[in-house]
């Protein structure tokens, strides 16, 4: 799978992490920024990421700040684009499974890298409805009436 992978100072660490464990398991990521030499602000790299999903470019994205918020506002700016702040495995399967999330952002002063890559894996295994069968029909519903409403407050 395409990942896009960013992270500011505050959640470097994290989104280093994320990356070689995203890597060793086959996934093509690209690091869009963040490192000791060349930080980059949450805003700026969380625009870049949602404009790749857009664009097709990247399938997902994980984004860590310090606490995964101020990725998701930004993110969640952009159409198509469904960020979710995760801070659990269970919360993050969850994201997928009910909100179809495409760009997970975690914090680096909230989570830990051991639960952080197992939310990951669950994030990215998970899909959309699975596990709520019985409540299929109001989730796909509830994304169509999303993407109305994403028509109307742009």
């Amino acid at each position: 799978m395409r990942i896009v992978a960013a992270g500011d100072p505050w959640g470097l660490e994290l989104k280093d992490a994320v990356k070689i464990h995203l890597v060793e398991r086959g996934h093509d990521v690209t690091d869009i920024g963040g490192s000791d030499d060349q930080p980059v602000n949450y805003y700026d790299v969380a625009a870049v990421a949602a404009k790749k999903i857009q664009s097709g470019e990247a399938e997902r994205a994980v984004l860590c700040c310090g606490t995964g918020m101020g990725m998701a506002i930004v993110a969640n700016k952009f159409r198509g684009v469904y960020a979710s702040v995760v801070e659990s495995v269970m919360t993050a399967r969850l994201c997928r499974a009910v909100n179809n999330a495409n760009v997970l952002t975690l914090g680096g002063l909230v989570i830990t890298p051991f639960v952080a890559l197992q939310a990951v894996d669950a994030w990215l295994a998970a899909s959309h409805t699975e596990g709520l069968e019985q409540h299929k029909e109001f989730l796909c519903q509830a994304l169509k009436a999303i993407a109305a409403i994403e028509e109307t407050a742009r």
